[in-house]
């Protein structure tokens, strides 16, 4: 029993490990999508919309090997824990992969020589920048079983929602330039995806925190403007 104990969580272990690399997926996956933003480059979008595959194809791989673990001995405590919150990381996962997928494929749409905001385009930046940096957080978090870390995510979140808000009102106020206009409505809506990237590692952080205390705790909702940290 103790043996196949060991090899249970040897192989949950693994899984875990997968799990976490398909987070630096994302990671790269984002650093692309937001250069292809930044230098208005199709085709480096086109190759982030094309290796989603390989975001999915992971999901797929960790997914049914979870399955196929519970199918030969079922968790209890604390290994349950960890294969529930496993499921849910999979999850963010795969919809962080899609959201990069999302701002890849509004690259071509929003025009080749479009006129540009300064203060749009500094402001994604900078969300890109704090999304980036919560989804390497969260995998370290979970990676480490940092609460510290994980709670820390939810104050970072406000500050990506506070940027969308900002873009939001400047794109109200570019004026009668239909052209500059329009291409900030595509803006508004790449810094929806990357608003919804840190949602994402705010939930994965929901799932350290369960992971090590056995209590889930939904932090204040991620779409709030007034979500505070959590105490």
């Amino acid at each position: 029993m103790e043996e196949t104990r060991h090899k249970f969580r040897a192989d949950l272990k693994e899984l875990e490990e997968q799990t976490l690399g398909g987070l630096e997926m994302v990671i790269s996956q984002l650093d692309r999508a937001l250069e292809s933003v930044s230098y208005q480059d199709v085709e480096l979008a086109g190759m982030v919309v094309a290796d989603d595959d390989r975001i999915d194809g992971r999901y797929l791989e960790v997914h049914q090997g979870i399955l196929s673990l519970l199918a030969r001995q079922a968790p209890v405590a604390g290994d349950l824990r960890i294969v529930a919150a496993l499921l849910h990381v999979l999850r963010c996962m795969e919809r962080m992969g899609d959201q990069c997928v999302n701002i890849a494929k509004l690259v071509p749409l929003s025009g080749y020589e479009a006129p540009k905001d300064k203060d749009i385009l500094d402001a994604i930046e900078r969300m890109g920048q704090l999304a980036r940096s919560q989804v390497a957080e969260a995998r370290d978090a979970f990676a480490r079983r940092n609460v510290d870390i994980a709670r820390d995510l939810v104050r970072q979140d406000n500050e990506i929602d506070r940027l969308n808000r900002q873009i939001v009102r400047r794109a109200v106020e570019v004026g009668d330039n239909l052209d500059l206009r329009e291409w900030a409505m595509f803006m508004i809506l790449i810094a929806r995806c990357l608003e919804r990237i840190g949602d994402n590692t705010v939930d994965i952080a929901e799932q350290v925190v369960f992971v090590v205390t056995g209590l889930f705790r939904e932090f204040e909702d991620a779409s709030s403007p007034e979500r505070a940290p959590a105490s």
